[in-house]
């Protein structure tokens, strides 16, 4: 019987204890957003410490942040010529509101069929559990073949508001050659998923100011340019009738697609049917030439994401308005950085803006891209293992949000990231009744052992 074989069949027959500390870890209400649960929290946490004792790590660790405390733990004993798994995590959960449409006790879980339910079994107690179970069922058959660090943050559900600062001040305890984050999930049960980009962000308000207060608009209407209508026509002219960008210089560093990422996303189930049943609306909008799911994953955006001027009460007031302003937030794609694109902004607004009005442009967010090359040892090896498990070649697909904790792990400590995980889009993630998938749950911990002794290899 081969080491794999031993840890798998470990895995299965402890299956039933995996549920049993599932139920109780979820049942802790780490919720983070709340100084009501700050016991809850510190709690959890040390629930998460206590998992990795149990399996011997060398040093374990609750460590402080500016708020609530990352758990630590390592074991370094397979040797240094062999490579080092970061395993990424977050014990904290959502808040339960509205508690009058969840069907349990948020905190009591409940299995119904294949499911089980409560908050935080999907996202991602579940997926923290699993890697720890993993990694046990190694360690209890042959030992570890490769080096194990954890980081396990209380933060996310919060913006992981401190850890960028944690990591950076611990950016040579956090070196690995890959980090395995199983906060992702799957596209649907039967479709195993590697997430491999990720979108930055660079968020914006731009101010456009006119007469020094309201006016009357019967009275000035007609000779004073409406701080309104110059925005609009400004927020009009950033994109063209193709749906491409127009800040000048926008898609110079846009790395292009492969062919073969190309065959990817058009392998992925997001089609523009798809879109128009999620949404509601009559027609898809954007690039022509690149299909929705690209759009979305794999190109830069501009979106208005607010407008607020004059007078939007009941009824009429024939006011005009002596200022108007919008949120305006472009989704970046590797290698475009914030910073540029503040400048593109500013570049188009310089050249586009009228002389009859003032304007002003604040930058609100900023966040990274993140890429991990999809032919790296790390991404083949949970390939290899979702290709063991489920029977098929993964999808590989870029996501069109953020994530800080990737983009904040490659850029201090230099640690790429393989997205995974198995949660489903049904979950009803941060929605009352969130639940897990049970039967991919235990597929998924097979898969993470497959995964470790591809990486030794």
């Amino acid at each position: 019987m081969t080491d794999v074989q031993k840890a798998v069949d470990f895995v299965r027959a402890n299956r039933e204890r995996y549920l049993s500390e599932l139920k109780e870890f979820v049942a802790i209400p780490s919720v983070s957003t709340s100084d009501e649960h700050k016991d809850d929290m510190a709690r959890a946490a040390e629930w998460v410490a206590a998992q990795l004792r149990s399996l011997n790590m060398d040093k374990v660790e609750i460590m402080p942040t500016g708020g609530h405390p990352c758990v630590y733990g390592e074991w370094m004993g397979a040797g240094k010529d062999v490579p080092t798994v970061l395993i990424y995590g977050h014990y904290d959960v959502q808040p339960v509101d509205p508690i009058e449409l969840w069907e349990n006790q948020p905190f009591d879980a409940v299995v119904k069929g294949d499911n089980i339910y409560a908050r935080g079994t999907s996202d991602m107690k579940g997926q923290v559990l699993a890697s720890i179970k993993a990694v046990e069922a190694v360690i209890n058959t042959t030992g570890s073949p490769v080096n194990l660090k954890w980081l396990i943050e209380g933060e996310e559900e919060i913006g992981s508001e401190h850890l960028g600062d944690f990591i950076q001040k611990h950016a040579d305890m956090l070196k690995a050659d890959i980090c395995l984050n199983p906060d992702a999930g799957m596209i649907a049960a039967d479709l195993p998923t590697i997430t491999y980009g990720l979108r930055g962000l660079c968020y914006m308000e731009l101010r456009v100011y006119g007469p020094t207060k309201d006016l009357h608009s019967g009275l000035f209407g007609g000779t004073i340019h409406n701080p309104a209508q110059a925005l609009i026509e400004l927020v009009a002219g950033m994109h063209d009738k193709k749906g491409k960008v127009t800040l000048p210089g926008f898609y110079d560093k846009v790395r292009k697609l492969s062919k073969q990422e190309r065959a990817d996303f058009a392998l992925l189930p997001v089609t523009e049917q798809f879109f128009l049943e999620q949404t509601g609306v009559p027609a898809l909008w954007g690039e022509p030439t690149f299909i929705p799911a690209e759009r979305v994953g794999a190109r830069p955006t501009l979106e208005v994401n607010g407008l607020l001027s004059g007078f939007t009460g009941q009824g009429s007031k024939t006011v005009l308005p002596s200022h108007a302003m919008a949120k305006i937030s472009c989704r970046l794609v590797p290698d475009q950085t914030p910073e540029e694109t503040f400048e593109q902004m500013k570049a188009y607004l310089e050249a586009n803006a009228p002389k009859s009005i003032r304007w002003e442009l604040l930058s609100l967010h900023n966040a990274g891209t993140a890429i991990t090359d999809p032919n790296s040892a790390g991404v083949q090896a949970m390939a290899h293992a979702f290709e063991t498990v489920w029977g098929k070649r993964p999808l590989f697909k870029r996501e069109g949000g953020s994530i800080g904790v990737v983009v904040q792990l490659q850029q201090y400590a230099g640690v790429e990231s393989v997205l995974t995980g198995f949660g489903l889009p049904e979950d009803n993630v941060h929605s009352p009744n969130e639940k897990l998938h049970l039967p991919t749950w235990y597929k998924g911990i097979e898969s993470l052992v497959h995964f470790i002794y591809n990486m030794s290899a």
